[in-house]
């Protein structure tokens, strides 16, 4: 695993903002960076844990579908981009000692809707030995979207208690999504823990306990 230097924000909060060339700018500054890293050893993936991000790098060859000078180097990325759910799933988990929780898994909408990646990440977690829980209306958005807690306050907070009694039906023992925003915005309106999928998957293959477990 590599980090390239010089990649950094991917542009997603600009670009839902309007702020079309700042988030332009943040996309060329990442295309190049793993540009230069595919040329200098080669890339098989770039693995994006947090699925709002995903959406937009997966987004950028539509994004600079008409620049000549960005378009071919755009679409590189956006083919080599890859949830991490994605990615584990073609390794695959090894040494997994099976951890008996509940787990209401929440889809985010950026990667139900806008990646289409929806069995993996459960896959994942019941290969890990964890019983998973689809959360009932769970097309639903969970009030998060990007700027919507700023700019749509109470349909925001409207949209969580709904997220969050829908949650709560299921008595899950934790929580498991895959983006950090979801994950805040749900912390706030419940008790119930919830972590990143990918805390639960390092757990039950040899890592650390989920902090919110502690």
């Amino acid at each position: 695993m590599v980090v390239a230097e010089a990649s950094g924000c991917c542009g997603a909060l600009a670009h839902h903002l309007g702020q079309e060339a700042a988030a332009l700018d943040l996309a060329r500054a990442n295309i190049d960076a793993w540009e230069r890293e595919r040329l200098a050893s080669g890339l098989d993936a770039v693995v994006i844990n947090a699925s709002g991000c995903g959406t937009t790098v997966k987004d950028y060859g539509a994004m600079f579908a008409h620049d000549p000078a960005w378009k071919d180097k755009a679409e590189r990325v956006s083919k080599l981009a890859k949830d991490v759910s994605e990615f584990m799933l073609e390794i695959g988990l090894a040494n997994v000692t099976a951890r008996p929780l509940t787990v209401a898994y929440h889809s985010a909408c950026s990667m139900q809707h806008g990646q289409k990646v929806n069995e993996q990440p459960r896959k994942l977690l019941r290969d890990a030995g964890f019983v998973v829980k689809d959360v009932p209306e769970g097309h639903l958005c969970c009030g998060w979207a990007g700027t919507y807690q700023v700019l749509q306050p109470e349909l925001s907070r409207r949209l969580r208690d709904r997220k969050v009694a829908n949650i709560e039906s299921l008595r899950p023992d934790i929580i498991a999504a895959g983006n950090f925003g979801c994950i805040g915005n749900i912390a706030d309106g419940t008790g119930i823990p919830i972590a990143h999928t990918v805390e639960l998957l390092d757990w039950a293959t040899g890592g650390p306990k989920p902090a919110a477990l502690l």
